[in-house]
């Protein structure tokens, strides 16, 4: 079964990841928010990293619930920082807590982060047919007009890199290349 040169055929978290999850179009505010906040805190680490911490993310950060992250404390920011099961980035945890408030700001705006964050690409998956990795661009003009405008609505760690690993994770985009497997399963 053939899959894309990124996933490491020897580690099974990484290759459920990939064959489940990664580039299947995610439409719930929590779950966006949850990948918007992994992707954010993967910045300078791998991948791998972040999958492994993602269990104790859920458990640190409420399920990913905006409403309950928005309303941490200082005191519980602190907690956070000495919690060996997350990335302990003060401005990585920092900006959580700042992403959730965010978040019910667009919510309240535009009754979805759902609707505002695939507006970006047409409400529609954007399939590519890239037949190398090297092919796959860093960022795209949707992935720079995102970070943009949620920049302006004060999320945080949120540039156009992270925000193109954010569209490819959350279905936005099929970035499977065309010989792996999943390419035709995650097809509109």
């Amino acid at each position: 079964m053939k899959r894309c040169a990124w996933v490491p055929l020897d580690d099974p978290l990484y290759l459920a990841y990939h064959d489940v999850e990664w580039g299947v179009p995610v439409h719930d505010d929590i779950r966006l928010f949850e990948m918007l906040t992994l992707e954010g805190a993967q910045a300078g680490l791998s991948w791998s990293t972040i999958l492994r911490k993602r269990e104790g993310y859920r458990r640190a950060f409420a399920a990913f619930d905006p409403e309950k992250v928005a309303r941490f404390s200082p005191a519980r920011i602190e907690r956070l920082l000495a919690n060996p099961n997350i990335v302990r980035n003060r401005l990585k945890v920092e900006s959580t807590v700042a992403n959730a408030r965010a978040t019910l700001a667009v919510q309240r705006e535009l009754e979805s982060l759902d609707g505002f964050l695939w507006s970006f690409v047409g409400g529609k998956p954007k399939t590519n047919r890239f037949r190398r990795m090297q092919d796959i661009p860093a960022e795209t003009p949707e992935s720079r007009a995102m970070a943009k405008e949620l920049a302006r609505r004060g999320f945080r760690f949120v540039g156009p890199t992270v925000c193109y690993a954010f569209m490819q994770a959350t279905g936005m985009v099929n970035d499977h290349v065309v010989a792996c497997y999943r390419y035709r399963e995650v097809s509109v």
